[in-house]
């Protein structure tokens, strides 16, 4: 039987305003799919108005203007639903979802349906369970100790993935895809037996513990800083600080 990673993936990516997954807007999103490796992708992209000025560190990076938005973009609630309902269309067919660095993107767009009156991500997917595979964490596991950043572009350049069009979602998005085939291809004896159920969760183990050995550096360092641990989604927090849970009274942050 094919291991999983010669079969059938889901790829999503996002531009957004600007880092920060509790405050900043999406403002572009892809989801590519493909069947197998080389095959050809289909590719579904979404371009929102945020509702807010895109910030020219923003604007920089992914090239999309206000002009743009104000112009071609959809109300970001209408965008936020039909992403959400996407990415459960293919969990519902089984189909692996990559994302790197899953909890900006998939936080993001959870903040983003809770900012516009649309429930949480768990809520709009509605018992669609997605498997998440993400390149940033299957790289830090089993090349932990390799030097050097470890952004898309990074991976990309190690793996021998090629990148065109980099920060465009859908140009994202497909190299996410072929990144986590050539990670999986490079570990197949550790990755190749393994189930997207089974990875999913190991990646939630795998992140933590990559979270908190970030944290112990940037205190030998001398700048102690918090690194959220939960994967694939953050958890929401309100006002007060605390998790949103059914029936807290607060509103979701800022």
């Amino acid at each position: 039987m094919a291991s999983w990673y010669r079969g059938p993936l889901a790829s999503f990516d996002t531009e957004t305003t600007g880092v920060d997954v509790e405050r900043d807007r999406i403002v572009s999103a892809a989801l590519v799919v493909q069947s197998a490796p080389g095959g050809a992708a289909a590719v579904r992209t979404w371009l929102a108005d945020p509702g807010v000025p895109i910030p020219e560190p923003a604007r920089a990076v992914h090239g999309i203007s206000d002009e743009q938005v104000r112009a071609h973009g959809r109300p970001p609630r209408a965008v936020a639903v039909e992403v959400a309902r996407a990415l459960a269309e293919q969990a519902r067919a089984g189909v692996p979802l990559v994302v790197m660095n899953a909890p900006y993107d998939l936080t993001l767009l959870d903040r983003e349906l809770r900012r516009h009156g649309a429930g949480s991500l768990a809520e709009v997917l509605d018992g669609a369970e997605l498997l998440v595979l993400d390149p940033r964490v299957l790289d830090k596991q089993f090349d932990r100790y390799r030097q050097g950043r470890r952004t898309l572009t990074d991976l990309c350049a190690h793996y021998g993935v090629e990148l065109v069009g980099a920060h465009d979602a859908a140009a994202d998005a497909l190299a996410a895809m072929e990144l986590v085939r050539a990670v999986a291809d490079r570990h197949e004896e550790r990755l190749g037996g393994l189930t997207p159920a089974e990875l999913h969760l190991r990646q939630a183990v795998w992140h933590a513990a990559q979270a908190r050995g970030l944290e112990r550096w940037f205190e030998r360092s001398g700048t102690p800083e918090r690194v959220d641990t939960a994967w694939p989604v953050r958890p929401a927090r309100c006002r007060c600080g605390e998790r949103l849970e059914p029936g807290h009274a607060c509103e979701l942050a800022a």
